[in-house]
């Protein structure tokens, strides 16, 4: 015998429509590429993701299509999350600080069909130019009068997609055990092996991260993800600070020495300014020390979990 309670399939896209709906006004803020503040709310943020599975649709993308990321934690990449997983693809994101080789490799074995680039990262696409066996557009994460000069072909503005596109997108009913990301390994043993995660996976593991014994965030908090974003997904957090409708700020990414990529201190710290923040438990291993994030309050404590359970040493 069943029971008489509502079954509903768990999908990703369900928590950004409900912090849409109940707090609407939660603002996202994050650091872009060339250096501004970028402010928007959960409202702004869902009609922009809207508009941008509209566009995926016009590009082509199908169910279970892997569109790929190569990108820092802003505001852009934190809609393709949504977007893709919510319009039946896959989002794959891959890591930049694998060697060129790898990235090739991940590329071609995923058989992602686009990519999308922050403009940090045009330059090493074009250094496997030719080597992508099954990507067909290059989208750049930026506005018009960012895009950077290049010798990729087939490549578009992110910007003008979106905005080029209406947000009345009609979202697919899908069966949550539907493949919704994919991440690769390091490859320290043989060739990168990928991970296929499912929507009804990720909502558990976001429900389970707001839980007081784990993370603990609700919408009173405001969350900034210092892990990136490619690897693991940056363990859930874009996914549960919807869940939780805690308030997300992302720093931006820098470029050192090649593909020495690192996460940029002062963006970090800028976003610190005039805000606490609860950190999830990314933060202790990826955050740049250097330069240090002076402006940053030494009130401003970069916790794991409750205020109640901060460890002292993590504020220092």
């Amino acid at each position: 015998m069943e029971g008489l309670m509502m079954n509903r399939p768990l999908s990703i896209l369900s928590l950004l429509q409900f912090a849409a709906a109940n707090h609407a006004e939660a603002r996202i803020v994050s650091k872009t590429g060339n250096g501004s503040l970028h402010s928007y709310t959960y409202a702004d943020c869902y009609r922009r993701v809207s508009q941008l599975a509209s566009a995926l649709r016009t590009l082509g993308v199908a169910p279970g299509d892997r569109i790929a990321t190569l990108a820092w934690n802003t505001h852009r990449h934190f809609e393709l999350y949504y977007a893709i997983s919510g319009c039946g693809a896959v989002c794959h994101t891959i890591n930049p600080r694998l060697a060129l080789g790898q990235i090739q490799y991940i590329i071609n074995h995923a058989r992602d069909r686009l990519i999308f680039v922050d403009t940090s990262f045009v330059s090493l696409l074009e250094a496997i130019k030719g080597e992508t066996l099954h990507v067909e557009g290059i989208v750049v994460m930026c506005h018009a009068n960012d895009m950077p000069s290049t010798s990729l072909t087939n490549v578009h503005c992110f910007e003008d997609l979106v905005c080029g596109h209406s947000d009345g997108f009609a979202w697919p009913d899908l069966d949550e055990n539907t493949a919704s990301s994919l991440c690769y390994s390091s490859g320290t043993t043989g060739e990168p092996k990928g991970t296929l995660y499912s929507h009804r996976s990720t909502v558990l593991h976001a429900l389970a991260a707001c839980f007081p014994d784990n993370f603990g965030y609700s919408s009173n908090d405001t969350v900034l993800p210092l892990g990136a974003a490619f690897p693991r997904q940056c363990v859930g957090c874009p996914v549960f600070v919807s869940n939780g409708r805690s308030k997300p700020g992302f720093p931006r990414g820098k470029a050192r020495c090649g593909l020495d990529f690192r996460f940029d201190g002062r963006s970090a710290g800028d976003l610190c300014a005039g805000r606490s923040y609860a950190l999830g438990a990314t933060a202790r291993v990826s955050a740049d020390p250097s330069p240090k994030a002076d402006n940053v309050e030494e009130n401003h404590v970069w916790r794991l979990g409750r205020a109640d359970r901060v460890d002292p040493g993590l504020s220092g």
